[in-house]
């Protein structure tokens, strides 16, 4: 034991003594474990996270199900909720609806602050108490119950400065007094997301209401309740339902079901992570292949010593000794650095990181990371260090010490090392490819004509409130008196109010609804209610027909504009002078005569398919769909002019103050920063992805280097023996960079073939990441190509330049 400890120490005096080698293996180990250990704590902090709930596992959601066999987003409708009736093994159901905005005045400034609606039932199944006050009472969530209001932690602390008297005081919501008999707790939001103010559902006892955006139902199961016993129930439950409403044949397989609070919200987030993960995994691949390669020219380096030690009688084992001992000197090294790297790594990615992800937590990095780190570095190192080993255990035979001379570089040694060259080259291949798909998908986004102007554009949202603006008609007088208002302002040349931007940015923000044709046929398009002036103040061209004009009013005929893609797609492309039929559940159906034809825009910004939309004069907009659009949406107005908009803050504002002083307005604004957080998500991942396709890509140079510097060094007397026979310098140079770009073009050849080989894998994320279903791109790939061959020459071009520049005389002096 005592011999053996003493070699190692031997071992690590000497790497410490010359520590090139071991900060070169250590860093080469940091980088691939900083890379897993980031996306580990990353995954750590957000999938493994547990919900800020007691006994969260036990919380599920109840909805409809995809095609995926996941919850949709489109949750469950009321009436639904309300067919669920008792559960087995649920101790609390609740029904929350999110999403919805409410003008709100009490001691400060009038806010349009985000709202939810829940029942009573909510919090207990959340396993929620209020951290004041109380719950609703059964009268308060029946209809026309007292006018009562839980505040959100956020509200409560800024408005009211956390006081504890809170309760029993009155807050107008929709200018009607609220009394607040509850604060939630900050657990609340950080769950369901933004809500200031939390209003009672007030469910009729028979709802007859089929909508479901925006709304979930939430269930509380009892102690060893299985999720899946919960969906079947719930499925069975609707399937009665639809099947009494004599709609039973729809059911053909299950579309309601149940799954954990935690998992249905994170749908988003689970592809996305999993895909970094395995980008992680490859660059650690990547790096320890290359730590092999170092590894096994450190022991080839040794060949001389270790030959003459065996030929004295030493052991195999003591002669391992070394290279192990110096193996755990770089697992220890490379694990510290790695710790550095994703530590400090992930302190940058905080303010990126979506805080949905991270259930409102902060990054950090625990003790699992720490353990795992070590783990993966100390395992990486002695593997690697084996690996050598094992391959050199010949190096002491005759042939191959004839081979390979005192550089002990032989032949078969040689062709290890350059096979994990191809090696480290096909797995940053496949990482390029994947950097590479998100990058082209960005920059056809950004060169994609969006069919509107975007530049010198405010806009900002506002929600009437109720009580002063109560109808349709006080809504469009407000309306126009405010973009009246607007024009006005210094440097403002137009204005124009919309029920949905051009391009949105969120979940809402545009309105779809069912359309018929005169043959009766049905379709969806996006319903969008517009002023005058709207079309030209985003330079929307107009290709057939007319626009809008202030004759188009209220009791008028009914008229409608059409996006081109509609027009084609439905009618032919001969869309002018004729109808459409707007379709409206429980009122009457609106038919309209298509006055105009306009140019497509991205509703959803340029990564996803463009929709169908059908443009309303807004004051001809049905009274039923304001009242919708009222509930979940806001109208937004838009300025436009010369300089810039962000100057224009505070005189809208005063426009504002000075039409409707107590209107509060929301989500102040430029176009621009709106089109451009449509690919925000996007962009975070080709940041993150870019990181590890670098890494993998610096890493695969290193090998190709070492490996390249280490031939030439071994072949130096063959070198020297061709330029003493005449071979010119430049000679030498082609040899070398042929042998090193052969390796890079069949590693690329391989990673390309990987790369078709998964695309099908990864069609289904990058569909969902990215809209689009191809995962390979010739482009990427000859992109891909040209950089790794070029990153290859770099590697090789110094190792063949010391070929071309040995001297005969040295190197045969050297050899003899």
């Amino acid at each position: 034991m005592t011999i053996w400890l003493t070699e190692i120490w031997r071992a690590w005096r000497a790497s410490l003594r010359r520590p090139g080698f071991l900060l070169l293996a250590s860093g080469v180990l940091a980088l691939g474990i900083g890379a897993s250990v980031a996306v580990f704590a990353l995954i750590q902090n957000t999938l493994w996270r547990p919900l800020p709930l007691p006994q969260s596992s036990r919380v599920a959601v109840i909805g409809q199900l995809g095609d995926s066999g996941k919850l949709s987003a489109g949750g469950i409708s009321l009436h639904e909720y309300q067919y669920l009736g008792k559960l087995d093994g649920v101790v609390a159901l609740g029904l929350v609806h999110f999403g919805l905005k409410a003008n709100i005045a009490g001691d400060g400034v009038p806010t349009q602050a985000p709202a939810i609606h829940m029942d009573r039932g909510s919090l207990s199944a959340l396993g929620l108490r209020p951290v004041l006050g109380r719950n609703f009472s059964a009268a308060e969530d029946a209809p026309n119950g007292p006018k009562v209001a839980i505040i959100g932690y956020g509200l409560w602390q800024r408005a009211y400065g956390g006081d504890v008297h809170v309760i029993g005081r009155s807050v107008r919501i929709e200018g009607v007094p609220h009394t607040i008999v509850g604060v939630l707790p900050k657990a609340f939001n950080t769950v369901l997301g933004p809500g200031d103010v939390v209003l009672p559902m007030a469910l009729p006892v028979h709802s007859r209401n089929y909508g479901h955006s925006g709304t979930i139902a939430v269930a509380r199961l009892a102690p060893g309740v299985s999720i899946a016993s919960v969906s079947a129930q719930a499925d069975a439950h609707e399937r009665t339902m639809y099947r009494d409403m004599g709609m039973g044949g729809n059911w053909k397989k299950p579309r309601f079901g149940a799954e954990s609070l935690a998992a249905a919200f994170q749908q988003d987030a689970r592809p996305v992570l999993l895909l970094f993960l395995a980008c992680a995994v490859l660059v650690l691949l990547v790096a320890l292949v290359n730590l092999v390669n170092l590894m096994l020219l450190r022991a080839l380096a040794r060949n001389h010593d270790a030959a003459v030690r065996s030929a004295l009688g030493a052991p195999w084992l003591r002669l391992m000794l070394p290279a192990l001992g110096e193996g755990l000197l770089v697992g220890v090294g490379g694990a510290l650095l790695g710790m550095l790297l994703a530590t400090g790594g992930l302190a940058l990615l905080q303010g990126f990181i979506p805080s949905v992800w991270l259930w409102g937590g902060q990054l950090h990095v625990g003790v699992m990371a720490w353990l795992l780190a070590f783990v993966v570095g100390l395992l990486s190192a002695l593997l690697a260090a084996v690996s050598a080993l094992w391959r050199s255990r010949s190096i002491h035979a005759v042939s191959e010490l004839r081979e390979g001379g005192r550089s002990g570089m032989g032949v078969r040694s040689g062709r290890f090392s350059r096979a994990l060259v191809v090696v480290q080259v096909a797995m940053a291949t496949l990482v390029l490819c994947a950097a590479g798909v998100f990058a082209h998908a960005l920059y056809a986004a950004s060169q994609q004509p969006l069919g509107y102007a975007d530049s010198n554009v405010l806009t900002f949202e506002l929600t009437p409130v109720q009580t002063d603006y109560p109808d349709p008609a006080s809504v469009l007088s407000l309306s126009r008196r405010l973009v009246r208002r607007l024009r006005v302002i210094p440097g403002v040349a137009t204005s124009a109010v919309t029920t949905a931007l051009p391009t949105s940015d969120g979940m809402y923000g545009s309105y779809n609804n069912g359309m018929y044709l005169p043959d009766g046929s049905h379709f969806v398009a996006q319903l969008d209610g517009i002023g005058p002036d709207f079309f030209t103040l985003f330079d929307m061209p107009v290709h057939a027909g007319r626009n809008f004009t202030r004759d188009d009013v209220r009791g008028g005929t009914p008229v409608a504009i059409v996006s081109q893609g509609l027009a084609d797609k439905y009618y032919g492309g001969q869309a002018l002078g004729r109808t459409v039929r707007v379709g409206m559940d429980n009122h009457p159906d609106v038919l309209a005569r298509i006055v105009g034809v306009v140019g497509d825009t991205w509703q959803r910004g340029p990564l996803h398919p463009k929709q169908p939309v059908v443009y309303l004069p807004l004051a001809q907009m049905p009274e039923s769909v304001l009242a919708i659009l009222r509930e979940f949406e806001a109208l937004r107005f838009v300025v436009r002019g010369h300089g810039n908009p962000s100057d224009w803050h505070a005189d809208v504002r005063k426009a504002v103050a000075e039409v409707a002083p107590n209107q509060p307005i929301a989500e102040l604004r430029t176009m621009r920063s709106i089109v451009e957080s449509t690919t925000a998500d996007v962009r975070l991942n080709l940041r993150l992805i870019g990181i590890f396709a670098a890494l993998a890509l610096m890493l695969a140079a290193a090998g190709l280097y070492a490996v390249m510097a280490v031939a030439v060094a071994a072949r130096e007397r063959e070198f020297g023996v061709r330029l003493a026979l005449g071979a010119a310098p430049a000679r030498l140079l082609r040899l070398v960079l042929r042998g090193g770009l052969l390796q890079v073009a069949l590693g690329l050849a391989i990673g390309v073939a990987a790369t078709l080989g998964v695309s099908h894998a990864l069609s289904a994320v990058l569909m969902g990441l990215l809209g689009r279903a191809n995962a390979f791109d010739p482009a990427v790939a000859l992109g891909v190509g040209a950089v790794l061959v070029l990153a290859g020459l770099l590697a090789c071009l110094i190792p063949a330049m010391r070929a071309g520049r040995v001297q005969p005389m040295d190197a045969l002096r050297g050899e003899g």
